[in-house]
């Protein structure tokens, strides 16, 4: 059995705790994927190499007001789907070997599985079990694509977002089950890419999540892209070698609920991801989890249960790339010192989805508000009424900020359109360092005529 000082179990965000200062240590890394973890393999990084494509595609569509035409795009799939993974692939596997080649770190190929605080099973592919024990354990297994119960669905070869991007052909017919992020950026990629796209979700909005405003003007633009079919359940799946079938139970505003059938030759499955803490065994540790799943810790990442910390995905409901890097640092000095732990801070974190239009937003939104009875104001600014805008002829995007009545801090920002998750990133800093939406607005000089003056203009509609 072998015994080592620190056990990482997720070669993501967890494999970047290991600095210079760990070198001493004896180091055993547990992955049953590749490394890099969701965000590099199936996640951020290469839906956003795809998004690029598809936004050149929408690009040219949207030319005409203009004054510019363009032929048809010749879709290239596969050089597409090459040049994604033909960098990424390497760049997991080099980060293996450079693992695999200190001299004080171990790389473990499997399943984890805890068996008390100390011990970690190890079952690989091939079937082999290794039993290791360590002083101190960081749980970052992540999370996994939630499949519904969904009769017939777990007998047929639908997709998640781990395996889509990989495929050898666009679909002509893609149905993607789900109204979040991922349904919204894989839609818009192969919408783009000349599939025809169907979504299927339960609520009346896609990007529930978000901000109503948003949410309702985003599913407003998507419907002119893709065939939305909302407020509707899926009853049944089934697959042959003309590919899906699903049995839909539709709700009607103008008539009874209906069932009616929708085909596909492929099927994304984008209805949430799920911790890994229970496939993890982490209860056999001590290590508790809430309700959702997610492994509980303080503000030091610390389990209570001596000895082992969590990150990411496995602890953290938002599932967000950039709080994983910030937990990280944050695990990695606390084991080195553990007599003056820090804390992460999360007060303030901005979050996008990459579809088009695209959107950007931090903080709270409307309803929060409303819910605590927090007194604020509404600033809202159309892209069209600054100079930027109006060289695009955008008619949708827009911008709007959320100011407390009361102190004149900014609550919240909530923005779709072009540029949207830069946008908003001003905004977040003025929110972390405590910048009031006055000075935001009044003390700085704007660039003219760029597109940050969406911003100025909702801030100082909430403001006058």
């Amino acid at each position: 059995m072998a015994d080592f000082d620190l056990l990482i179990i997720g070669a993501g965000s967890g494999n970047t705790i290991l600095t210079e200062e760990f070198d001493h240590w004896r180091v055993a890394i547990v992955e049953r994927d590749r490394f890099g973890g969701t965000c590099l393999n199936r996640g951020c990084i290469p839906s956003k190499m795809l998004v690029v494509p598809a936004n050149r595609v929408i690009d040219s569509e949207e030319s005409a007001p203009l004054g510019i035409g363009f032929a048809p795009p010749e879709i290239d799939w596969p050089a597409m789907r090459d040049r994604v993974f033909g960098r990424i692939d390497p760049i997991a596997s080099k980060g293996e070997e450079y693992r695999r080649g200190l001299p004080k770190v171990t790389v473990l190929r499997g399943d984890a599985l805890m068996l008390d605080a100390r011990r970690v099973r190890v079952t690989s592919a091939s079937g082999s079990v290794e039993e290791v024990t360590s002083d101190r354990i960081v749980l970052a297994a992540g999370a996994s694509p939630r499949i519904p119960g969904i009769d017939g669905l777990a007998s047929t070869p639908f997709h998640t977002s781990d395996s889509i991007m990989r495929i050898e052909a666009v679909p002509e017919h893609l149905i993607i089950l789900g109204g979040g992020f991922i349904a919204a950026e894989l839609g818009h990629v192969f919408a783009a890419l000349g599939s025809k796209v169907s979504i299927v979700h339960r609520g009346g909005r896609l990007l529930r999540h978000l901000d109503v405003d948003i949410s309702t003007r985003f599913t407003q633009q998507f419907s002119k892209r893709a065939f939305l079919h909302l407020d509707t359940e899926v009853r049944r799946v089934e697959h042959d070698g003309n590919g899906f079938t699903l049995t839909l139970d539709c709700e009607h505003p103008d008539r009874a609920p209906a069932s009616e059938t929708l085909t596909g030759d492929a099927l994304l499955v984008t209805t949430g991801r799920v911790p890994n803490g229970s496939h993890l065994g982490v209860s056999a540790a001590g290590v508790h989890l809430d309700p959702g799943g997610y492994v509980i810790t303080d503000d030091t990442l610390f389990t209570g249960v001596p000895g082992i910390w969590a990150l990411g995905d496995i602890r953290n409901p938002l599932q967000l790339k950039h709080l994983a890097n910030q937990e990280a640092r944050v695990v990695s000095h606390n084991l080195l010192h553990p007599d003056s732990p820090i804390s992460v801070d999360q007060r303030v974190v901005p979050h996008a989805v990459f579809s088009h239009p695209e959107i950007g937003a931090v903080g709270a939104r409307q309803v929060d508000l409303d819910a605590r009875g927090h007194p604020y104001r509404v600033g809202h600014c159309d892209y069209g009424s600054v100079a930027y805008g109006w060289a695009l002829e955008d008619t949708s995007g827009f911008a709007k900020v959320l100011v407390c009545a009361d102190e004149g801090v900014i609550l919240g920002a909530h923005v779709i359109g072009h540029q949207a998750a830069t946008l908003v990133q001003q905004v977040t800093q003025a929110m972390q360092f405590g910048i009031p939406a006055r000075s935001l607005a009044r003390e700085q000089i704007w660039c003219h005529p760029a597109l940050p003056e969406v911003i100025e203009n909702a801030l100082l509609n909430a403001l006058e």
